[in-house]
């Protein structure tokens, strides 16, 4: 059961230009009249199809006020789609956010504070959502450990949700899709 209509569109099939993974993976930009039927322009879940194949993925945020879909080798096959392609999609916003997997390095530091975990657990699932987000998005381990260490001492003393963090990265410009290779 959803709770809005579906946006349908077609998109290329981008190859990202620098991958670690072994597995090949693609991505696509969505369009903004798309993004803009979405409930919020940081991460979003969603049901979708690709060429008729139903997944469920998070989109994430671009910069733009926009997302961007990862697509794994699985659901590539699964759709017998590759890089160039060019798809169709079917997407709809869930009902309900699923509850966010909670690092390693955070799920400790919680379990060393219990005044914190407790106001943890009494957040919204969208507010853990962008907890995770503003730790995860830190680009040296460093700023990561700060993160953590900073989010257990907020929630310690009562805050519930990141301040100053702009999930949807527009107005930091710290999201963006990758780098399409040529």
């Amino acid at each position: 059961m959803t709770q809005a209509a579906g946006s349908r569109f077609e998109a290329r099939l981008l190859r990202p230009a620098k991958t670690q993974d072994a597995p090949p993976w693609a991505f696509v930009v969505l369009p903004a009249e798309v993004s803009e039927t979405l409930p919020r322009r940081g991460r979003t879940s969603i049901d979708g199809t690709i060429n008729g194949h139903a997944f469920r993925a998070t989109l994430e945020p671009d910069g733009n006020l926009s997302h961007w879909l990862r697509l794994d080798s699985e659901l590539l096959d699964a759709a017998k789609a590759t890089f160039g392609d060019v798809v169709a999609f079917e997407i709809v916003p869930v009902d309900e956010e699923p509850e966010p997997e909670v690092p390693e390095d955070l799920q400790a530091a919680l379990a060393a504070a219990p005044d914190a975990r407790a106001v943890w657990d009494d957040t919204t699932t969208l507010a853990r959502v962008d907890w995770i987000h503003w730790i995860v998005t830190a680009k040296q381990a460093a700023t990561r450990t700060k993160r953590v260490n900073e989010a257990c001492d907020k929630l310690r003393s009562g805050q519930r949700r990141v301040c100053c963090f702009d999930p949807s990265g527009h107005y930091s410009k710290a999201f963006k899709p990758p780098v399409a290779a040529d």
